[in-house]
């Protein structure tokens, strides 16, 4: 009678498939990857969020195979990519197919020195000198283990060049990794102060501005949605004469040569569904930076960056998203340079494009509401041969949106703020068209207190 009992045990516990308090799990047996002709199956086996061994709730597993094509897919390797799995023998074979991107690209590029379209359209009467010029050469994967090489060079109104090396892993855990690059650029026109809230230019053929520099990096992936950083970083910055009489703040007291020293500290959550264009997730960041700044005397200003992002679907096809960032510096005056607000990129209140708001303290609020009108991949075989062009994704989300944000500026007379100081808010009406190699095209018409109506366009990719 025992040892029937006994069998019996090692029978129930042994067994590949079982159940705990009424849940059935099954263990994951097999993993097995195509597609993958120069990535290595380890960057792709750090994306997932189960290993061969460990066992999963059934009524979960498809949740789970989702998330790890999301993260996947959000290494930036891939323009397709699939995870299945299938009961077999009691386990849990799991299948990832992949499509690899074309990681080599030689891209003529020209772009506006302005920043950004609208500005150049509104305010430089769509001047085309104001047009900069060049290529960049980047490989995405240059060893197959997800490690970039990029070279830009650029001519035009902003001359530049740049040289970077990224490596995500060099460890066997696949936890720590390194960068580090170089940079030169040089300006003959250039903003030299922001003056009723707008940047002010110094036109001239005369060289204006000469900077150089260069930074390494060391970066800590410790699970799979956190992210560390160690930067350190150096610039050498010479302007005119003309720029330093033009804005004695520039770099202080009529200086012309500015040095500068950067370490920070980031820390970034983020488990999102799509890095580019985010659905449904979470986004946490914070950023800890100390510059210490040489002209004949020496100086040093610290900033606290932090920023949250929430990410969620409220029924059917209808998402919203809203987004909180906040900046805190120290001491209260600093040069122009380094006196960083709201206006770029899209730190900004929508609405107010055309804007730049310094000051050292800022705080913004953004929400927006969309709908997926739209989500289709078009097969272009017939038409185009290289895989890696022949499907055309396309997704189309029409939105509205609202924000709100405050700049702290303690002292406004160094650039006339009408805008500094008070509460900013704008809205509007947007459609947003994500395609090819993570290109979000944006279409905006938007609203601010000051009851300005405009439209704007803008087109975001990560290069």
């Amino acid at each position: 009678m025992r040892k029937s009992a006994l069998k019996f045990l090692i029978v129930l516990f042994s067994t590949s498939f079982y159940m705990v308090s009424g849940q059935k799990y099954i263990p994951v047996g097999e993993v097995r990857i195509t597609g993958n002709n120069r990535t290595h199956g380890r960057i792709i086996s750090r994306e997932l969020t189960f290993k061969t061994g460990d066992t999963l709730a059934v009524d979960e597993v498809g949740k789970t195979l989702e998330r790890s094509r999301q993260n996947i897919f959000n290494t930036n390797l891939f323009i397709w990519a699939k995870v299945t799995g299938d009961i077999t023998s009691d386990t849990l074979k799991v299948e990832i197919e992949v499509k690899e991107r074309w990681y080599f690209m030689v891209l003529p590029l020209v772009f506006l020195a302005d920043r950004n379209i609208n500005e150049w359209w509104y305010d430089r009467n769509h001047d085309l000198r104001r047009i900069t010029y060049g290529g960049i050469i980047k490989h995405f994967n240059l060893s197959g283990n997800n490690d970039q090489l990029r070279l830009k060079a650029y001519g035009g109104f902003v001359p530049y060049f740049e040289l970077s090396y990224i490596k995500p892993y060099i460890d066997k855990r696949q936890r720590m990794g390194i960068s580090g690059g170089l940079f030169f650029s040089t300006q003959r026109t250039m903003a030299f102060r922001t003056w009723n809230d707008k940047l002010d230019f110094h036109p001239t053929e005369a060289r204006s501005r000469r900077r150089a520099g260069g930074f390494a990096e060391y970066r800590l992936r410790n699970s799979l949605y956190h992210f560390h950083s160690l930067y350190v970083g150096f610039s050498h910055a010479k302007i005119a004469d003309t720029i330093a009489a033009l804005n004695p703040n520039y770099f202080g007291e009529r200086q012309t040569t500015q040095r500068i020293l950067t370490l920070s500290y980031d820390y970034r959550f983020d488990n999102r569904d799509n890095r580019q264009y985010p659905l449904k997730g979470r986004y946490f960041f914070g950023q800890l930076a100390n510059y210490q700044i040489y002209t004949d005397k020496h100086s040093s200003q610290t900033s606290l960056v932090t920023g949250i992002g929430e990410y969620f679907k409220i029924r059917g096809k209808l998402y919203g998203d809203v987004m909180f960032r906040a900046k805190v510096s120290a001491p209260q005056r600093q040069f122009y340079p380094v006196t960083s607000g709201l206006g770029f990129n899209n730190n900004l209140v929508r609405g107010y494009e055309l804007y730049v708001i310094d000051g050292q303290n800022y705080t913004l609020f953004k929400t927006n509401l969309k709908y997926q009108l739209l989500k289709h991949t078009f097969d272009l075989r017939k038409l185009i041969r290289i895989k890696q062009f022949n499907n055309l994704p396309v997704a189309v989300y029409p939105n509205a949106y609202y924000d709100m944000g405050y700049v702290r500026n303690y002292h406004p007379e160094l650039s006339n703020t009408k805008l500094g100081n008070k509460w900013l808010k704008g809205g509007g009406l947007g459609l947003d068209i994500v395609t090819w190699y993570d290109t979000t095209i944006k279409f905006n018409y938007s609203v601010n207190q000051m009851k300005e109506k405009r439209f704007y366009f803008g087109i975001y990719r990560d290069l």
